[in-house]
């Protein structure tokens, strides 16, 4: 019988030969390997081939909320699929499940949002929104209505008219070419998107798209009365206002949708994520009534725009059922307790820990800022890397943001998260921050004497 650390070896030279990771270093992983190859999940730990458990800090990608290891959705991928495991939507095609989960969003979606375009992730449902607003103002008779205003440090994927949207500079100049009619402001001004639709005017913009809450970018929050702002100034100058509630959605932030808690309603959102809690692929984009009534009394011939799997019926059912778990076991609701208990460990942190710069926190989403004790700025290096490696050694996975002048440590984890986890996790982030503090400082004044 082969032994765990030796199967661990050999599947990372095969992962090192054959597995281009993405949003990954190629050098480091062709020279270093999987830090972790994961083979089991409970609740909100991953188990990794020679035996570690890890608390996963970040719901791996912002989207396991219901934890993982939920037997339930395996049950409903598996009945669905010995019924009908696919069939396509195309030609007015349709099936059960995707009829009952676009009811079901348009019952928990905020506002007149009701009608839905099912997609396979979040770069589809936001590829998906820029042409959809095109082709409504195409059909209204705007076709010049093309333009889509997003925010600097946004991020919207990675598909290329998705990429065009992201505002984080290493997105960008990836390629060397990029989807046309994309503009980026400030994020944390209408000011700024009022003088963008003054200088291009509102006559050729189509959309601004905004997360309610930026994730990807830093966890960064808007400022009070931004984005009722922002819808104000949408609805003056007949431009649709999309939201990105790809990371923020189903109850991420302590409401089932971040838009919530702005009190605005928006003509389009997007989700994916936390709609299947990331066991099988689904996005959507949710549009009014309004929208919808207008698009089917303006259009004429077919709708030219649909993938293989939008409203693929196994991932349709998942979704059903998670959401059903996520209403019987209450866990907006536990997203906004367990985010308060989150929030308060982290004020602790920020007040012991020297290098800790502002916490931030809505729901079960949050931000530590890694800064220069005396300086209040930036290391010349970036430390958040070190605080997460810290943290994952000692026992949990969370992220980093190092662009656009930041460096952060982010985290998202589980929405089934209990008190005794989140001591867990703040202890341990706390103890990761210390020792790096420790072996930074002692860096820092070695190279001053």
């Amino acid at each position: 019988m082969v032994k765990a650390e030796e199967l661990r070896e050999q599947l990372i030279e095969l992962d090192k030969k054959h597995f281009i990771h993405p949003t990954s270093s190629l050098k480091q992983q062709h020279e270093q390997g999987a830090p972790f190859i994961f083979t089991k999940g409970e609740g909100v730990y991953l188990t990794d081939i020679t035996g570690k458990r890890v608390l996963e800090g970040m719901s791996s990608l912002w989207n396991v909320n219901i934890g993982y290891g939920r037997k339930e959705l395996a049950e409903a991928a598996r009945e669905q699929m010995e019924n009908l495991a696919f069939t396509n939507s195309f030609s007015s095609m349709s099936n059960e499940p995707a009829i009952r989960l676009a009811a079901k969003l348009a019952e928990i979606a905020p506002g007149n949002l009701d009608a839905v375009f099912f997609t396979s992730g979040g770069s589809e449902s936001n590829d998906t929104a820029y042409k959809l607003v095109r082709y409504y103002w195409k059909l209204k008779g705007r076709p010049e209505k093309k333009k889509i205003i997003s925010r600097k440090k946004g991020y919207h994927g990675v598909n290329i008219g998705a990429t065009s949207a992201t505002g984080i500079s290493p997105f960008q100049e990836m390629t060397t070419s990029h989807a046309p009619d994309f503009l980026h402001v400030e994020p944390s001004s209408s000011a700024a998107l009022l003088e963008c639709i003054d200088s291009e005017g509102a006559e050729t913009i189509a959309a601004f798209i905004a997360e309610p809450i930026q994730g990807a970018g830093g966890v960064n929050m808007a400022p009070d009365g931004y984005f009722r702002e922002v819808r104000e100034i949408c609805s003056k100058h007949n431009i649709l206002f999309i939201a990105d509630e790809v990371i923020t959605g189903f109850g991420r932030t302590g409401k089932m949708f971040a838009c919530e808690h702005y009190r605005v309603v928006p003509d389009v959102m997007l989700v994916a994520k936390g709609i299947t809690s990331g066991y099988i692929p689904l996005g959507a984009v949710i549009v009014t009534d309004t929208i919808h009534r207008e698009l089917i009394d303006l259009s004429q011939g077919v709708l030219l725009h649909g993938y293989t799997y939008s409203g693929h019926p196994t991932a349709c059912a998942v979704g059903l059922k998670n959401l059903e778990i996520m209403e019987r076991e209450n866990l907006v609701e536990n997203s906004r307790l367990m985010g308060e208990k989150l929030f308060e460990g982290l004020k602790e942190i920020e007040q012991e820990i020297e290098i800790v710069g502002e916490v931030r926190a809505l729901g079960l989403i949050g931000a530590v800022e890694v800064v220069h004790p005396t300086e209040k700025k930036r290391f010349s290096e970036l430390v958040a890397p070190k605080v997460s490696a810290e943290a994952a050694k000692r026992g949990l996975i969370v992220r980093t943001v190092g662009f656009e002048g930041m460096d952060t440590v982010v985290f998202a984890p589980p929405l089934v998260i209990n008190e005794n986890e989140i001591k867990e996790m703040v202890a341990i982030l706390k103890a990761s921050l210390k020792a790096v503090q420790e072996s930074v400082l002692k860096e820092t004044a070695s190279e001053k004497s």
